[in-house]
């Protein structure tokens, strides 16, 4: 039998709840209702979006498809404008304009950001290729602190927009692909996702970049997107709030790394539960919805930290973390509404 089609049944007798609605209202601080990820939900009636969002209980929702052509922030703004208490949409930065635009692209870049502001982006969004794939106009890659881009974090502080920052990925994927890689099987179904070091820059560098970009620009709020990009290194992350009063981060597409460590991330979510927002990350998935709920709220045990029948990330499966209740309305709701001027509760 090949390791593939290996699918072990588990024989632990385990509590499983099903949690149907969030202990309190939830704000969805990181999800994407774009064409490329998520469903396509901005293709469908806002009345059926509001419904589904009500069902799995969230009552906000932070779209981060806004893009950087006009174009499409427009079309995402017009669609939600019935419902604009309920949406934050982020905006984005066009990468591929600085081979072309050369010294002048950081220019472009904060000019790019003031009209996304002025047209109703509430944020900035940067995607993983930031630090992996962008190049300026030498084919040199840019690095995440790369002082040249100074202007355009200072105009994000200024403005008053928070930038959501996806930066480098899970550390095993810049690690050798071989028999030691524990998300071994998942690159080798997207091999594009492999990073590893030589080409790409080394992890830790990527991580300490932002660390030294985060710390530069204390007028800035950033938000690190997945457990502050290294969801598998949770003192590190909290070094990075210690440091950084400006820092917050969001729990999206981790629940396999927190439910493999139940205890630190308890105590995680107990020493920092002012700085962590949700975010779900898979478009509006009631199932998906549901098993956070479970996996932040009960004591159950061992259990797939996905809703597919095999663990996406890893051989491995998660515990629950019980969080108490004052830390669950802070993290759900309360966190994401200061921080994104939502309505309180």
């Amino acid at each position: 039998m090949l390791l593939e089609n290996f699918r072990p049944r588990s024989k632990l007798v385990a509590k499983t709840t099903l949690v149907e609605k969030p202990r309190f209202p939830v704000i969805d601080a990181h999800n994407h209702l774009g064409e490329s990820f998520g469903g396509n939900w901005i293709s469908r009636p806002l009345d059926e979006i509001l419904a589904a969002l009500d069902e799995a209980g969230v009552a906000g929702c932070v779209d981060l498809d806004g893009g950087w052509g006009e174009d499409i922030l427009d079309r995402h703004l017009s669609h939600l404008a019935p419902a604009a208490n309920k949406f934050r949409v982020f905006g984005g930065v066009d990468w591929s304009k600085w081979p072309e635009l050369g010294d002048g692209f950081p220019t472009f870049a904060v000019e790019r950001l003031r009209a996304q502001k002025e047209r109703g982006a509430f944020g900035l969004k940067i995607w993983k290729p930031f630090g992996l794939h962008v190049r300026d106009q030498h084919g040199a890659l840019v690095k995440v602190d790369d002082l040249r881009l100074d202007p355009l974090w200072q105009a994000a502080g200024e403005l008053g927009m928070p930038v959501l920052a996806h930066v480098a990925d899970p550390a095993a994927f810049f690690d050798p692909i071989d028999e030691t890689n524990e998300r071994w099987e998942e690159i080798g179904a997207n091999p594009d996702w492999a990073f590893t070091s030589p080409p790409f820059p080394p992890f830790l560098e990527i991580l300490t970049g932002f660390k030294n970009l985060v710390t530069r620009h204390s007028a800035t709020t950033f938000i690190g997107a997945h457990v502050g990009c290294y969801a598998e290194n949770l003192a590190f992350v909290a070094g990075m709030l210690d440091e950084c009063p400006n820092y917050f981060v969001d729990t999206s597409a981790r629940l396999g790394e927190l439910g493999r460590q139940p205890y630190s991330a308890r105590r995680f979510f107990l020493n920092y539960a002012d700085r962590i927002l949700f975010g779900l990350d898979a478009g509006i998935n009631l199932q998906e919805y549901q098993l956070s709920y479970r996996f932040f709220e009960t004591e159950d045990e061992y259990f797939n930290y996905n809703a597919g029948d095999v663990p996406l990330q890893g051989r491995w499966h998660v515990c629950g973390l019980s969080l108490p209740d004052q830390v669950l309305k802070r993290f759900y709701y309360n966190n994401a509404a200061k921080l994104l001027n939502f309505s309180t509760i």
